[in-house]
């Protein structure tokens, strides 16, 4: 493969003058049958480089254990992308933002009360220095210098936004050249935060999705040689929920990106294809109030969700066709779709009851957070014995993220973190009520100082004024459903429900939840994500390759009241909601 170099001009690939025209493309949104289509896509759009995070968390779910197969098998994705000709730009991170679940740093690092994140504490570069041992071995074959499609390596992430601390990026820096990194290395930042965030001898890049011309001056004036490239432009954005669905003008983004071409500037599109935050991944922003993203990272992308070219794939390829080759194949259609109304759901499971056999709890005089439970991902179940009759005030000191509140198995309400509800009344009927609280993680929060965001009840529970005391905490991750004991009953409060489909041609489809309320959803023990009426979001994506000729499996988790007719819709098109006016 081509040796990319840094001269006081640009890029040149093997000598030549080179421009990166890359794309955004995380593997581990995307099914992994579905990256050769995706990759492929990127190509006939013009790109001829690829670039990826790569997630902390999911690699290395415990100190020490690293994951590299499956959905997370890089190499692989590498190979495919080699293999379609193009070459690689690799974020390893630690810290990548991505609005993925806690900027991709693994929460078992918030097992430690005091650490600090991003930062020179010795536990923290400790941690990193191991995963990036372990991470980069079985990657130091795919480097440019070694035959690979890995041209550069990034530096952290925005980090000029976060902190300016240079001897923690130089120890980064150190470590991936200490693990076998040898070619070119990049900090990314925002035009205003390049001082703090670059590194020196480290080529520095911008991220911004308007005014190029004078983002790329900015990044001019502050690396007056080399390069200029804007490492994510920003056409589209992601969506919260609460919010509406966020697009952006494909004639706009076009514009934008013909200015900064003409400037003479290189470019990696955020996000050529977006893809789905599946299962728990998202993340979440905390500005002074918690904002989870959605399940969807659809991002308004040349690729949508469902990996179809939109309108701004092809204004893009126009662009991209003035100031370089662009082949000549045809762009693929949109793909079938699947189609399948009123798919109903006649068993059901209720949560509560089956606690025990998705969790084993955990005795303690004050509630455990999920990181002392060395858990990622889902809700805990915290129980005590309430001491007395009568109406009481129940306070909790923080609440991460969203509290289900029961007494004796009944509904008494709700506490929502995004809201900075703490507290809910009621009357207790008998000494020795048992209050449940069942805690949902909605995402750690992905940037800025929130991101040491620990979950569950990090906080002490008073009941008037009183510390609550002898509390069991049940990790409920949900990695599992194998153990529900389903049946054909009406089950009220949080339950499974489940239900099967026959299908003789497998495609992907949309699962609409109109009527129900909030909660997770599985196809053939696929988690595909989050759902909830607040919106903007109403439909998840279901891949084709969770799907399979013959009879398949929906379950579905609601944490409040179901459907009343308990049906579900997979229909050809997706609902992302209403966009802004």
């Amino acid at each position: 493969m081509p040796l990319l170099e840094i001269d006081d001009i640009g890029f040149r690939l093997d000598g030549e003058p080179f421009r990166l025209l890359s794309g955004g493309l995380h593997y581990f949104r995307v099914h992994p049958a579905q990256w050769a289509d995706r990759l492929h896509k990127a190509r006939l759009m013009g790109l001829n480089t690829i670039e990826t995070y790569v997630p902390w968390n999911l690699h290395q779910p415990r100190p020490g254990r690293l994951r590299m197969d499956g959905e997370l098998d890089l190499p692989a994705f590498l190979d495919l992308a080699s293999a379609e000709g193009l070459h690689v730009l690799l974020r390893p991170g630690p810290y990548i933002c991505a609005e993925w679940e806690g900027g991709g740093l693994p929460s078992w690092l918030l097992a430690e009360p005091d650490i600090r994140l991003r930062s020179r504490d010795p536990r923290y570069l400790s941690a990193v220095d191991d995963y990036f041992a372990q991470l980069l071995a079985p990657l130091k074959p795919y480097l440019a210098t070694r035959g690979g499609p890995v041209l550069a390596v990034q530096v952290e992430n925005e980090y000029g936004a976060y902190g300016d601390d240079t001897a923690y990026l130089e120890h980064l820096a150190a470590t991936l050249r200490r693990c076998g990194v040898d070619v070119p290395l990049f900090t990314c930042d925002q035009p205003a935060d390049l001082e703090r965030g670059a590194l020196p001898g480290v080529l520095a890049t911008a991220n911004f999705g308007s005014r190029s011309v004078q983002n790329l001056a900015a990044l001019r004036a502050h690396q007056p040689d080399g390069p200029l490239l804007c490492t994510e432009f920003w056409i589209g954005w992601f969506d919260r929920w609460g919010a509406h669905h966020v697009v952006r003008d494909p004639a706009q983004a076009a514009q934008e990106l013909d200015e900064l071409l003409a400037s003479g500037g290189s470019v990696n599109f955020y996000m050529f294809h977006g893809g789905t935050n599946f299962g728990f991944t998202n993340g979440a922003n905390d500005k002074h109030t918690y904002r989870p993203t959605v399940t969807s990272y659809d991002y308004d992308a040349p690729l949508n969700e469902a990996g179809d070219p939109t309108e701004k794939f092809t204004a893009f390829r126009e662009v991209i066709a003035k100031y370089a080759p662009v082949p000549a194949e045809p762009v693929p259609g949109w793909a079938p779709k699947l189609g399948l109304p009123s798919v109903p759901l006649t068993e059901s499971a209720s949560l509560l009851a089956c606690a025990p056999a998705l969790g084993v709890a955990v005795a303690s005089e004050q509630p455990l957070t999920m990181e002392e439970l060395k858990q990622d991902f889902g809700f805990v179940l915290y129980e005590t014995a309430l001491p007395t009759a009568g109406p009481v005030l129940l306070e909790l000191e923080q609440v991460r993220d969203r509290a289900q509140v029961f007494l004796d198995g009944q509904p008494v309400g709700v506490l929502e973190r995004e809201n900075h509800e703490r507290a809910i009344a009621f009357t207790v009927p008998r000494a020795g009520s048992v209050l449940s609280l069942l805690v949902e993680n909605q995402g750690r929060v992905n940037y800025g100082p929130g991101i040491h965001d620990r979950k569950g009840l990090p906080g002490a529970v008073l009941l008037d004024g009183t510390v609550l005391t002898g509390w069991t905490s049940r990790p409920l991750p949900l990695t599992s459903l194998a153990a529900l004991p389903f049946a054909a009953t009406t089950t009220t409060g949080p339950a499974f429900h489940r239900g099967t489909f026959e299908i003789t041609v497998t495609a992907d489809t949309f699962l609409h939840l109109g009527g129900w309320t909030k909660g997770n959803a599985w196809v053939n023990g696929f988690h595909l994500g989050r759902y909830w009426s607040r919106g903007p979001q109403q439909s998840l994506y279901v891949p084709a390759p969770v799907l399979h000729t013959g009879s398949n499996e929906i379950v579905v988790l609601e944490l409040h009241t179901a459907h009343r007719a308990r049906t579900v819709d997979l229909r050809e098109t997706p609902d992302l909601g209403p966009t802004e006016e």
